[in-house]
């Protein structure tokens, strides 16, 4: 019996048809070791780990990574763009009116799409975003103090 590794992230870039480059496995590092960073604090850390990278370049890496599926992008409204490394699953967001705070949350359905609507219009619907606001504990304790 052949124990199963888990692959390098030069071996998924290959598999996902990306070109490997020291940038590229820095951003996606960055992401998946990050939890649910702008594409600023992304560019600070792959900066930390490669050197001098472009904000361009780190855009064009995330949205390369994205359209890939190794990433997960997502856009709270009123918010810049968060970048995430849990994908391939379908899981919803928290998030904090207050400060921002994001936080997963695995959905109670579980398969997609877990929502139906009403009238989906002739669409073929494959997926539901969803984002449940509110306030995070260190919010919320703050408020009542």
């Amino acid at each position: 019996m052949t124990a199963s590794r888990t692959p390098t992230t030069a071996e998924e870039l290959r598999g996902a048809g990306l070109r490997v480059t020291a940038a590229r496995v820095a951003l996606l590092e960055a992401v998946r070791d990050g939890d649910h960073l702008g594409a600023e604090a992304i560019a600070t850390e792959v900066r930390g780990r490669v050197g001098h990278i472009s904000v361009q370049a780190v855009y064009e890496g995330l949205h390369a990574l994205t359209a890939a599926g190794l990433i997960r992008r997502l856009e709270p409204p009123g918010s810049p763009a968060l970048y995430e490394g849990r994908v391939g699953d379908n899981h919803h967001h928290l998030v904090c009116r207050s400060c921002g705070a994001v936080a997963d949350v695995d959905c109670a359905v579980g398969h997609a799409p877990c929502l139906t609507a009403s009238d989906d219009r002739g669409f073929a619907v494959d997926e539901a975003e969803v984002i449940y606001w509110g306030l995070c504990p260190a919010c919320s304790t703050a408020r009542s103090t």
